[in-house]
């Protein structure tokens, strides 16, 4: 039977130690072990960690880079009206498009057409070129895909008769920016009137809106990653003389967001290098009694096999990746 506590060691205001003495107690003893047996200490952490870290093989699964749904509030009263609009406002894209109806921006690819030697883009040859430039965007792919209106596809812009003729708006008879209850002020750019109509416009855009709200919305996804991967090539192979070509498609946004995320991170690699090499020759002595050099080493190792343990067994649990989360190991290397 123990015997009554000794006086010194009980909690008081004067006496702090009855928290300090056993915990260095506890401490004296693992240490004591570590040293009588320090393979266990050594090889478990490394193996505990290398399963953890097979958690890495789902990264490209995990991986959550949406803009929306990484700068946006989660449960943000905006994404509450635009259910709301999607529901009392359904839009239909293979009979009765409208770009007016959509809760979101769609998905389409715009390309803008603006004349080299400062003429007007609807004077003969730069029209010319702007219709090539269009019947080079109209694929097969394209027709099967595209927003349709009264069972065409709907015309990127009002000035290109949907009749598919090559007839030469004529800017005398064009008013602006409303013209026969059209709005063309999202159509032409760069324009000069006079008396209210159209004299010169220096740019001509044109919008192709594919389908999304069908089986199809994966297939514009496609057509839409292939756009932006051939248009550069087809204007090349057009030729075009007059005009200049510009292009943003819906994925324009998300794609330029991804690619500066695959840029920077190979990056990381030397920051993480300098950090770790800062951290350990910060720690270097002349002195052999004050050199902490392997101490530093462990306290890297011990803080990369952290990240990489914790990281991995959060993939293993199905935790989205962001990329923004890349930064930890910098704070976990301050610390």
């Amino acid at each position: 039977m123990a015997g009554p506590r000794d006086p010194a060691e009980r909690c008081s205001c004067r006496n702090t130690n009855c928290v300090e003495r056993p915990l260095r107690r506890l401490f004296e003893g693992l240490a004591s072990g570590v040293a009588a047996c320090p393979w266990p200490f050594v090889l478990l952490p490394l193996l505990l960690s290398g399963g953890l870290g097979a958690g890495f093989l789902f990264l490209p699964q995990r991986e959550a880079n949406d803009i929306e749904e990484q700068f946006t509030p989660t449960w943000g009263p905006a994404k509450a009206e635009r259910d709301f609009v999607r529901r009392h406002f359904p839009p239909n894209d293979s009979e009765h498009f409208s770009a007016q109806r959509l809760p979101t921006e769609g998905a389409y690819a715009a390309l803008i057409a603006v004349v080299t030697n400062g003429t007007s883009v609807l004077e003969q040859a730069p029209w010319a070129e702007v219709r090539r430039l269009n019947a080079a965007v109209h694929d097969a792919e394209y027709e099967r895909l595209c927003a349709r209106t009264a069972g065409r596809c709907d015309s990127p812009n009002p000035l290109l008769s949907r009749l598919g003729d090559a007839g030469l708006p004529s800017s005398e008879s064009l008013l602006f920016p409303v013209n026969d209850s059209v709005f063309l002020g999202t159509a032409l750019g760069g324009v000069e009137t006079e008396g209210g109509r159209v004299r010169r416009a220096r740019a001509l855009k044109l919008v192709y809106y594919l389908r999304e709200d069908g089986p199809e919305a994966q297939d514009s996804r496609r057509w839409l990653e292939r756009f932006l991967r051939d248009i550069s090539s087809k204007v090349t192979d057009l030729r075009l003389g007059f005009i200049q070509v510009t292009y943003f498609t819906s994925l324009s946004r998300q794609e330029e967001f991804e690619g500066n995320t695959s840029d920077v991170i190979p990056l990381f690699s030397i920051t993480y290098f300098l950090t770790i090499t800062f951290a350990v020759v910060s720690c270097l002595r002349l002195s052999c009694i004050r050199n902490n050099i392997w101490l530093a080493c462990c306290g890297v190792l011990s803080s990369g096999l952290a990240v990489l343990s914790g990281f991995g067994l959060m993939l293993f649990c199905g935790v989205p990746f962001v990329v923004t989360v890349a930064n930890a190991p910098f704070l976990i290397l301050g610390k």
